[in-house]
């Protein structure tokens, strides 16, 4: 049974933006990654269409994240409600590898493709730049990428598990301060 929703401080809750913006990029990732796990399974034309909504939800990922990563540096996060060390330390250090995951997959993502010759092209839209064009580094590139892919998902356990352990178990404020 969840606690009832306490009523805390502006300075105990995340801000508004970095709210947006951690549900959005959640969102997205809940979608991202499970488009590409598919990919190499589909044989016919809808491939493309696969292809264009990972590497184009991918893209806003990286921009969405940078502007997380931006939102995070401006205002800090409130602090932890009253936890052991371990834990603290095993929570930060879950927070500060989805950051850098969640930054560097799309990065590496974008140059895998453009290193085996496929430029990004937007949503249909636009055709982003290539700062590789097309080089053997490609296949290296999408193997740390379908790494990097496992890993998140490992990350988001553990961070989904966090949340559970803090509003299940502990029942404390935790999860609200997010909401």
């Amino acid at each position: 049974m969840a606690i009832a929703e306490p009523q805390l401080s502006p300075a105990e809750r995340y801000r508004p933006a970095a709210r947006a913006l951690h549900w959005l990029i959640a969102l997205l990732v809940l979608v991202v990654w499970p488009f590409g796990m598919v990919i190499e399974f589909i044989k016919d034309d809808t491939k493309l269409v696969f292809y264009l909504v990972h590497e184009s939800l991918g893209f806003l990922v990286l921009w969405l994240m940078l502007a997380r990563l931006a939102v995070r540096l401006i205002f800090p996060p409130p602090p932890h409600p009253p936890m052991p060390a371990l834990q603290a330390r095993v929570a930060t250090i879950v927070h500060i590898l989805l950051y850098v995951a969640l930054i560097a997959q799309p990065l590496i993502g974008f140059l895998a493709t453009n290193a085996l010759g496929f430029p990004l092209d937007w949503f249909g839209l636009v055709t982003v730049w290539s700062p590789l064009g097309k080089s053997d580094i490609g296949w290296t590139l999408l193997g740390i990428h379908e790494v990097l892919g496992w890993s998140i998902l490992v990350l988001f356990v553990m961070h989904f598990g966090g949340v559970l352990h803090h509003h299940v178990i502990r029942r404390d404020p935790t999860l609200y301060r997010m909401v």
